[in-house]
């Protein structure tokens, strides 16, 4: 056996020690205990499923996913598999063409195959599925099952699917605005919530190996400009279907605001808000029911208190509840003296350490230091972890992907400028 430098020559001072008889053999040095490096901070990544790149349609483009995820140093990847109402995943309550298609062209199951690569990559994955939002999908399985009564309605009576392009209608087109126009069903509304529950139990139990659900679109629209409820009477806001208000009614014994009413206008804020938490609940419990270590997380509205106003989103309530592992407020913007005011926002929260920064990295296609220095904002604050949105756009912007490899194999946290 060959024996060390270094123990060699403690042996040869021990025995030179005893030979001038010395009383007792040399102390041991005490030698601190190694320093262990800190846990990296987690990164999440969106991945769309029809976005430029459409991994899922390109199983051969899944190595590329995922060296690119290594390069930008991101631990999670979301992977959209539900939008509009049609499923990349075999789903008997969704439409799933999207899925058939895949098997039909690729002659396996993708999603599958991204898990089980990434896996291999010590990547995580969670299936990111917009919720509430059927995009232009007029024809959705669900509301084919449910009806009309299934989408949202106005103050005024008018439901969305009447609305010309999805967006409001004149005169209001004059000064308001959907944030984002789409079909977007009522959570109170019978069978709505039951149905979205047994759409993404299935997904959990036919992809056990999934790390996380996230959830997306799970809240009311936006509507521009920003009204805070129905208290004021002012702009506009949804949930208004004959059958919710008669469920407010039979469960508060009170008339919701309808029309020109303001009347309960705040208990009716607080249980439409109500309603989309037990969404959030119901899904959770199906979901750890189904896997019982999934991680249940959700991309929410940037501005914490606008979504619990007007979005009916009470996302901080959802984390201090413990019905979120965590949230992912997308703080998408070009100004970045308010994404500062933001992050630090988030790093006051008793619950910090479980929000991820979602940063708006496409914006910078053409400009990748301003997206590092997004990042570095963040950081500076104290986020816990940031979010890429996304790599479809990164992929489509070589420059922009080679800036955030740079940037994911040095230090982010001083504050930008410090010496």
């Amino acid at each position: 056996m060959t024996r060390s430098p270094t123990a060699t020559v403690l042996v040869l001072g021990l025995l030179a020690a005893l030979a001038c008889g010395d009383p007792e053999p040399p102390k041991a040095v005490d030698v601190p205990p190694p320093v262990e490096a800190p846990e990296p901070q987690p990164r999440g990544l969106w991945v769309l499923c029809e976005g430029s790149q459409r991994v899922l349609e390109h199983p051969e483009r899944i190595p590329v996913l995922i060296a690119d995820a290594h390069r930008m140093g991101v631990s999670d990847l979301f992977v959209q598999v539900y939008r509009g109402g049609r499923a990349w995943f075999d789903s008997s309550h969704a439409d799933a063409e999207p899925y058939r298609a895949l098997r039909e062209a690729t002659g396996g199951d993708t999603l599958a195959q991204l898990i089980t690569q990434a896996h291999e990559n010590d990547l995580r994955v969670h299936a990111w599925v917009n919720v509430l939002s059927l995009a232009s999908n007029r024809d959705a399985p669900i509301l084919a099952d449910l009806g009309p009564g299934a989408v949202l309605v106005d103050r005024w009576g008018r439901s969305l699917l009447d609305y010309p392009g999805l967006d409001v209608p004149p005169p209001d087109r004059h000064y308001t605005r959907m944030g984002t126009p789409a079909v977007w069903l009522d959570p109170a509304a019978p069978g709505v919530a039951e149905r979205l529950v047994g759409t993404f139990t299935e997904l959990l139990i036919k992809y056990p190996e999934l790390d996380g659900l996230h959830l997306d679109y799970i809240r009311y629209p936006d509507v521009l400009p920003f009204a805070p409820g129905s208290r004021f009477g002012v702009g506009l806001d949804f949930g208004y279907g004959e059958a919710t208000r008669a469920r407010f009614r039979a469960e508060t014994g009170l008339e919701a605001p309808f029309g020109k009413s303001l009347a309960n206008a705040n208990a009716w804020d607080g249980w439409r808000r109500d309603q989309v938490t037990a969404l959030v609940a119901a899904l959770r419990f199906a979901a750890r029911t189904a896997l019982d270590d999934i991680e249940f997380s959700a991309a929410v509205w940037s501005w914490a208190d606008r979504a619990y106003l007007a979005q009916g989103q009470d996302w901080r309530r959802w984390l201090e509840d413990g019905l979120l592992e965590f949230a992912v407020p997308m703080a998408y913007t070009l100004d970045d003296r308010m994404l500062r005011y933001q992050a630090e926002s988030y790093t006051g929260l008793p619950v910090a350490d479980r929000i991820w920064v979602g940063l708006g990295t496409w914006l910078f296609a053409r400009r990748p230091e301003r997206a590092l220095e997004q990042i570095r904002i963040v950081h500076a604050a104290g986020a816990a972890a940031d979010s890429l949105f996304s790599w479809d756009s990164i992929a489509d912007a070589p420059a922009l992907l080679d800036a955030l490899a740079v940037e994911a194999t040095v230090d982010t946290t001083e504050t930008p400028g410090d010496g």
